[in-house]
């Protein structure tokens, strides 16, 4: 194993194709899970470590990257921040304040704790990647979400700012704005779209994969968009 990499939420649609197109390339993948059903969606696999975490409580988002950061062999190098969610709702005089306020902790918190506990150690090595998850909302919005969208945006501004503050220490941070991501739970809730069209995990794996290595160590602080044909 050449470097570690921690992917939360690697248990989902997405999460699943990055872990194993990183155990694939040869990463030391380390996977935080919540919840055992989580369980059956991963394939057991050399390389793969599974930890249980609630990586929206600091001290577990900690206890996660100790445990990537222990293995001289195979140092931190990566933090793949999928972890996040969307609900939709009515427009902004709608939507009351408590579930806007929601959305900005489903998808910042647990982005903003791993963050910070993961820099930490690749500070000491002088290296790291970090790739987060936005979305294409923030920058082309709909209706009906606005909790979603501000919160998404909020995303790419914090992997931008990190990527500001961290340039002079051999420290990435990117962020990519997906579609709508061909997962089965996308499918189910939306049965009557053109699911061809949706970009696939894969793809968005390849890219995160990309932004990981060492090929891609001219950017930082890129949005990225990973649209697929939708």
């Amino acid at each position: 194993m050449g470097s570690s990499a921690i992917v939360t939420g690697g248990t989902g649609g997405l999460g699943a194709a990055v872990v194993s197109r990183l155990l694939d390339g040869g990463w030391r993948v380390i996977v935080p899970w919540i919840m055992e059903r989580e369980l059956e969606r991963v394939e057991r696999r050399d390389g793969l470590e599974l930890v249980e975490a609630d990586l929206f409580d600091e001290s577990a988002a900690g206890e996660v990257v100790g445990l990537a950061a222990a293995d001289a062999e195979a140092p931190l190098a990566g933090l793949v921040n999928l972890v996040g969610g969307f609900a939709s709702g009515g427009r902004v005089h709608e939507t009351p304040i408590a579930s806007f306020e929601q959305q900005f902790r489903l998808n910042l918190r647990a982005t903003y704790l791993m963050t910070q506990a993961a820099l930490a150690p690749m500070l000491d090595r002088g290296a790291g990647s970090i790739v987060c998850v936005g979305t294409r909302a923030a920058v082309q919005p709909f209706p009906g979400a606005a909790g979603y969208i501000a919160s998404k945006a909020a995303v790419i501004a914090f992997s931008q700012a990190v990527a500001s503050e961290y340039r002079d220490d051999g420290i990435r941070c990117n962020a990519i704005l997906p579609s709508v991501i061909d997962t089965p739970a996308n499918r189910a809730s939306m049965p009557n779209a053109d699911h061809e069209r949706w970009v696939k995990p894969r793809a968005i794996a390849e890219v995160i994969a990309h932004l990981l290595s060492v090929a891609s160590e001219a950017v930082s602080g890129a949005a990225i968009p990973v649209y697929g044909r939708a």
